[in-house]
């Protein structure tokens, strides 16, 4: 049986030169409103304060707080959005609504429940009225000069709110990283097409373009490219061309047409050819003229996975994030599980939480690498580490948490 020119390395050793070898993605000024998701790549502070100006946080009317209760002549209505220019004197009184500015010579408002209207006058009936009582002060909630959003900032609908309050309209962040994602092999056709005897439909390209999509990249879809060594040096540099790093599915193993990895050893620096790893021992890492490779397994579950591990985390790093990996935590096994102690194996699971916190793994069924129904429903990865073979239930074992968890 003829043995791989390359050598098989352990699960963290792979990550370490994913993380080592990956970088992040230069800046790029886009419009705040169309840069969600993105990460800051600069300090953002207010130049104004908010609110600008006195507002009123109730419905009622502005007073002298001095006055105390009684009746108070009417003077006006402040609306929000505009200046009246009244003034509220001893005695009297102004209508205001919420978000309005507090006309000048007030020092505090009175809910209108606390008040009654007649002939051009209000009836004050608190008793308690304290100067500022229902009166945000100018740069309550945001200072001048404050720092709103520091750099390394993931924007999400509360900073995209925030930069628009501030008035940043174009803020400096990270690229989005252009994945280029192609599929191999002359037994794959397009999922509309009818199937001849040996062939199979393409669902690692659909699959691998969503999970980019989900880590933050913009896909590039490269289709299906057939096991001839000129057809695939074209598209992968055509991929390498357009986008920020190449992403390939099968042609990986040991098959006298499993073409990737020797082009991209070829082509550039080819890192890792096997990890320790179960599904997935034949995924790939590459940079070729500084541009991250991965070539990963055929088989869905195992491209699936592989991406999970080595994948997304240099798609985030690329894209300015510095929390790039999925969390982890213990879980107890709700059953027995059958693991082989040669390779760290990543099975499929459904986690649930229990009432005292502990997480719960179940396995998603059958978890050959051929079967995607086994990543239907997982919210999570259970790693069994090489060196120990099957696990009994209630074992603990690490967890990857891949999705929400219910209790």
């Amino acid at each position: 049986m003829p043995e791989s020119p390359y050598p098989m390395i352990p699960v963290e050793e792979a990550l370490d030169i994913v993380a080592r070898e990956v970088r992040r993605l230069p800046v790029e000024t886009r419009r705040f409103d169309q840069a969600l998701g993105q990460v800051l790549a600069e300090d953002v502070h207010a130049s104004e304060p908010l609110p600008p100006f006195p507002a009123s946080v109730v419905d009622g009317y502005a007073v002298v707080a001095a006055d105390g209760p009684g009746w108070r002549r009417l003077v006006g209505d402040q609306m929000a959005g505009y200046v009246a220019g009244l003034r509220v004197e001893p005695g009297t009184a102004a209508r205001v609504t919420t978000g309005a500015p507090i006309p000048p010579g007030a020092d505090a408002m009175v809910m209108i429940e606390e008040t009654e209207e007649r002939d051009g006058q209000v009836h004050i009936m608190t008793p308690h009225i304290r100067p500022g009582d229902n009166i945000r002060p100018v740069g309550q909630d945001i200072e001048a000069g404050q720092l709103v959003l520091p750099a390394g900032t993931v924007l999400g609908p509360a900073e995209l709110g925030l930069l628009a309050t501030v008035g940043r309209t174009e803020v400096q962040v990270y690229r989005r990283p252009v994945v280029a994602v192609m599929s191999t092999g002359d037994e794959i056709v397009e999922p509309d097409e009818p199937l001849s005897p040996g062939q199979i439909r393409d669902a690692n390209r659909f699959t691998l373009m969503s999970l980019v999509t989900l880590s933050g990249g913009i896909p590039l879809d490269l289709g299906i490219v057939r096991d001839k060594e000129h057809t695939l040096a074209q598209t992968i540099e055509r991929g390498l061309a357009q986008a920020d790093a190449l992403l390939t599915s099968g042609g990986v193993s040991m098959g006298q047409l499993d073409l990737v990895k020797p082009y991209l050893a070829a082509r550039g620096t080819l890192h890792f050819g096997r990890v320790n790893t179960k599904p997935g021992k034949p995924v790939t890492f590459a940079t070729v003229d500084g541009k991250p490779c991965f070539a990963m397994p055929g088989n869905p579950v195992s491209a699936m996975v592989s991406f999970e591990l080595f994948v997304r985390p240099a798609l985030l790093k690329m894209a300015g994030h510095s929390r790039i990996y999925r969390p982890r935590q213990q879980a107890v096994l709700a059953h027995p599980v059958k693991h082989s102690p040669d390779r760290t194996e990543f099975q499929r699971v459904r986690l649930t939480r229990r009432s005292d916190g502990m997480l719960v793994a179940s396995t998603t069924g059958g978890q050959a690498s051929s079967r995607l129904l086994s990543m239907v429903g997982a919210n999570g990865l259970i790693r069994l580490p090489h060196g120990r073979g099957d696990f009994e239930a209630g074992e603990t074992v690490e967890a990857i948490i891949l999705d929400s968890i219910d209790d």
